[in-house]
């Protein structure tokens, strides 16, 4: 019997080997694919719970446990409101955001003891990012009762305005003449300082929670901000109504993410009026919101198939049909 040459056995091992290495390949491009697939199919399930669960909880906005409107933010990708979502009786400070645009406030109070003296408070080192937007809301308190006694604002020595000079009273014991500004530029360098001064008449006669004092100021700096290496990051955070009256510390809010895998360029939420047009401009959104698109991309890895999965959802907030 004829056994095989040494070239036939040569021959038959190359043979052998190309066919392993091929079927190895197959194997593992299929593990591959296989991963990339299951991993797609993991992202769309945990987004369209997210989904859901973010359309149940808008279609029931209401009014703030201390008063705030409904919608308190309405941005293309980032959507804050108020909802009992854990009906405990409580409403929560809820916020829908893409990881790559995030919201911060923080609060500082300042006291004047003389006669027309001024008091300051500084904010330094809150970005994280690049910032997008910052205003400031200002609130004094005080011997504020005449029209020339009131206090002048300023923002790293830019005057933003006056307060009291009308509708206040003299020591109301609680915070009078509020008004809001806009200090996106001067809040590009990660640094504000806010200065409160009281008009020569502004006597230092009033006696809430400071004795003897003239003047008291306080300043909520809220802001947003762009982050990098976070913009494919869909996160949920939510702040608990704390006190009596109730407020919302945006220091306790608690943040979790829904997807790390969200594509938008597009919006992911879009604005309706009561006719379902598009609400383009930005302040009618807040009042005029009855119907919102929410609109999510996913794709667990864009290099690789499975292509792009779309999540399209529109809810309508009912408690608002009420609020005027």
């Amino acid at each position: 019997m004829k056994g095989f040459t040494i070239v036939e056995t040569l021959v038959a091992i190359v043979v052998f080997t190309l066919a392993s290495g091929a079927l190895m390949s197959f194997i593992v491009l299929s593990y591959r694919i296989y991963g990339y697939t299951y991993e797609q199919s993991v992202a769309i399930d945990e987004a369209r719970k997210g989904v859901e669960t973010m359309t149940r909880e808008i279609r029931q906005a209401k009014q703030g446990d201390d008063g705030s409107y409904p919608i308190e933010k309405a941005e293309d990708k980032e959507f804050i409101f108020y909802s009992d979502i854990d009906n405990d009786g409580k409403t929560e400070r809820v916020r829908y955001f893409l990881g790559e645009v995030s919201s911060g406030s923080s609060t500082k109070e300042c006291v004047v003891f003389s006669k027309g003296g001024s008091c300051s408070v500084s904010f330094s080192n809150f970005l994280q990012g690049t910032i997008k937007t910052a205003q400031v809301q200002v609130s004094v308190e005080g011997d504020l009762g005449a029209s020339n006694e009131y206090a002048e604002i300023f923002a790293d020595g830019q005057k933003l305005g006056n307060l009291c000079q009308t509708q206040c009273s003299d020591c109301a014991s609680t915070w009078q003449g509020t008004m809001t500004y806009d200090v996106t530029s001067q809040a590009t360098d990660n640094s504000l300082q806010f200065l409160a001064d009281a008009t020569n008449q502004v006597d230092p006669v009033c006696s809430w929670q400071n004795p003897n004092h003239a003047l008291k100021a306080r300043f909520i700096l809220s802001w947003t901000e762009e982050l990098t290496g976070l913009s494919h990051e869909f996160k949920k955070g939510v702040t608990e109504p704390v006190g009596v009256p109730p407020t919302y510390p945006l220091g306790q809010e608690e943040v979790k993410n829904l997807s790390y895998y969200v594509r938008n360029a597009p919006p992911i939420f879009e604005y309706f009026d009561v006719n379902n047009n598009k609400i383009i401009i930005y302040p009618a959104r807040l009042k005029d919101t009855k119907l919102m698109k929410v609109y999510l991309i996913i794709n667990a890895n864009p290099d690789r198939p499975p292509a792009d999965f779309e999540l399209e959802s529109f809810v309508e907030l009912r408690n608002l049909k009420t609020v005027q």
